[in-house]
């Protein structure tokens, strides 16, 4: 969409588990660990209710863009199956991932920078993680959604998994609007993006409890980077994607420890041995560090959006970090 960013611009258990499968924007990797606990299974039913929301949003979305009614259309085109009525696309011209008109998006509570700051409608870094600016954005990012969220949900509980999406959600919008401000995003990649952060820390604060933990590393490592990459592309938003990322990984020190092996068997134990701390002294390190990094990058982050200031003039080489022109294409609109 011409001028437009898109976030794609989101029982017991015994020795073998698949901890993860990790997709974002079209790529997956299956990734097996191997560990030993008594830990509960989980059942998965918030990262479902999340899939369902965002479909749901998206048919009100397209509900309220009403193509057919629009005057533009006579300008850049026809609507885009016409026989789904009100429903219908935008024309391709407009909107090429099959979906609404960027001013219908801006009005539903897309990011736009000067919404933010300029009008004070600091909901907007919220209510963008739940639009799509169209059915392949939408079906891109739930599917990644799906392949990721509900296997960390079946082992970490919908608590801690939902505090991860959604901070890591908000995490990538006001980074966005630090960095981006002539142009509007939508898209829960920031949030999903987050999950891949909490993914890889997760792995490297219960490293001691894991089996085959450089191939997953390595494996975990290539997804994000291939993922990251994709944001260099025009109209991708990046900088939605590295905040929530950034903001997963650490919440993922602070959220996912697992306690280490002795005291899981702690119940086994005759009476009087000494137990284990329930802990490693590195995990208490990575959580502390984490809290303190959080708390100082949100406070600094919020401050500069609302004061107005555009992160561009503090970091002159940032703005490559979401697109790099080449002969193809230029990043002016970016």
């Amino acid at each position: 969409m011409p001028g437009d960013d898109i976030e794609s611009r989101g029982g017991v258990v015994k020795r073998n588990r698949n901890n993860s499968n990790a997709t974002s924007s079209g790529y997956s990797s299956s990734l097996t660990y191997m560990i030993e606990d008594t830990e509960t299974q989980w059942t998965s039913w918030l990262v479902p209710m999340f899939v369902v929301a965002n479909i749901a949003v998206f048919v009100v979305v397209m509900y309220v863009n009403n193509c057919p009614k629009q005057r533009h259309t006579r300008l850049v085109g026809k609507c885009v199956a016409r026989f789904l009525g009100r429903f219908s696309f935008e024309p391709l011209r407009e909107n090429p991932l099959f979906g609404p008109s960027s001013s219908t998006l801006k009005k539903l509570g897309a990011l736009a920078w000067n919404k933010v700051v300029l009008k004070h409608q600091g909901w907007r870094l919220v209510t963008c993680i739940w639009l799509h600016a169209g059915v392949i954005h939408l079906l891109a990012n739930m599917l990644s959604l799906v392949f990721i969220g509900i296997r960390l949900e079946q082992q970490f509980g919908f608590v801690r998994i939902g505090i991860l999406y959604l901070l890591s959600g908000f995490g990538g919008s006001v980074l966005s609007s630090l960095f981006i401000q002539n142009s509007i995003s939508v898209g829960a990649s920031g949030a999903l993006f987050g999950l891949l952060g909490a993914m890889l820390s997760e792995l490297i604060t219960n490293w001691t409890i894991y089996t085959n933990k450089a191939a997953a590393l390595l494996t975990l490592l290539v997804v994000i980077a291939i993922n990251l990459a994709i944001g260099i592309l025009p109209h991708v938003d990046n900088f939605a994607h590295i905040g929530g990322f950034l903001t997963g990984f650490l919440l993922g020190f602070v959220l996912l420890p697992r306690p280490q092996c002795g005291w899981l068997e702690r119940r086994n134990l005759p009476a009087g041995t000494r137990l284990k701390s329930k802990y490693r002294p590195y995990q208490y390190v990575l959580w502390l560090v984490s809290v303190v990094l959080l708390v100082v990058g949100f406070t600094v982050a919020l401050v500069m959006l609302f004061r107005g200031e555009n992160g561009n003039d503090h970091c002159h080489w940032c703005h490559y970090l979401s697109c790099v022109p080449t002969s193809r294409w230029n990043c002016n609109e970016n």
